[in-house]
């Protein structure tokens, strides 16, 4: 199940969490790889990690802003002249934002927006075309629980994440007639470097036991296990899902958990 056989896949976000296991994933499943992330020596890790666990595995590494259309562009350009035409491009690159509504900028705003919704855009239509060219293929975007409803993220975070929900479905819509589908996924706690420093002030404060207190499974998941749904959606077996936002998020979302907090 979720074979990538075949499949030319690029990956942005990829020197670490999320991004970094889905790389491992695809090289696993057969997938001809093309990685970026801001972070050069993290990146060049992803990859070296890869080819020592997985030889004769295809990986190509390419350091850049995965919100800069040009950078992307070129990221595009490598795949097509080493493997063919991408048909996956996993669109994973993200930033967080821990501060209240009032506490953050308009500069933070900015800034989260332009990483976690221009980032995916700016994938979307720098890839769609060469998709098309080439047959179709399949978006995959990462969207987050706290971009369906309060409680999980930052103000700016989390409207962010819900425009790459809504990005999600109309570039569907927009991109079925060219054999294209767009989905995201939209993960709850997850062990990362994002929720590293989180993470580990409640183990340093005793409160290890607390992770997850809103989840029914009561823990927060391991990169692989959104690594293993973007896969999927990146294959052939979702081939009738498009415009879906995916959540992998060990049942939180299906529960109501409220707390107050001091706005004003």
């Amino acid at each position: 199940m979720g074979s990538l056989e075949g499949k030319r896949a690029i990956i942005t976000g990829a020197a670490s969490g999320i991004g970094r296991a889905a790389a491992s994933l695809f090289a696993e499943r057969g997938a001809r790889l093309v990685l970026t992330d801001l972070n050069a020596s993290g990146l060049e890790q992803t990859r070296a990690a890869i080819c020592e666990r997985e030889p004769g595995a295809q990986v190509h590494a390419l350091a850049g802003d995965a919100a800069d259309a040009a950078h992307v562009a070129r990221v595009v350009s490598a795949c097509a002249e080493r493997y063919g035409a991408p048909n996956v491009f996993f669109a994973n690159a993200g930033i967080g934002g821990m501060r209240g509504l009032f506490e953050e900028s308009v500069d933070e705003w900015q800034r989260i927006l332009r990483v976690n919704l221009l980032g995916p855009l700016v994938a979307i239509q720098s890839v769609a075309p060469v998709m098309a060219a080439a047959g179709g293929g399949s978006i995959v975007l990462t969207a987050s629980v706290a971009g369906l409803r309060s409680g999980a993220g930052s103000s700016a975070y989390s409207a962010s994440k819900a425009g790459v929900v809504s990005l999600a479905q109309t570039a569907a819509c927009q991109l079925a007639s060219q054999h294209i589908r767009v989905n995201a996924i939209c993960p709850g706690l997850i062990e990362t470097g994002m929720t590293k420093l989180l993470l580990d002030a409640a183990r340093d404060a005793g409160k290890g036991d607390k992770i997850g207190k809103h989840n029914p499974m009561r823990r927060a998941a391991e990169p692989r296990e959104i690594a293993t749904m973007a896969a999927f959606l990146a294959s052939d077996d979702s081939s009738f899902m498009t415009g879906q936002a995916v959540v992998v998020d060990g049942g939180m979302s299906a529960t109501h958990p409220f707390t107050h907090g001091r706005v004003i």
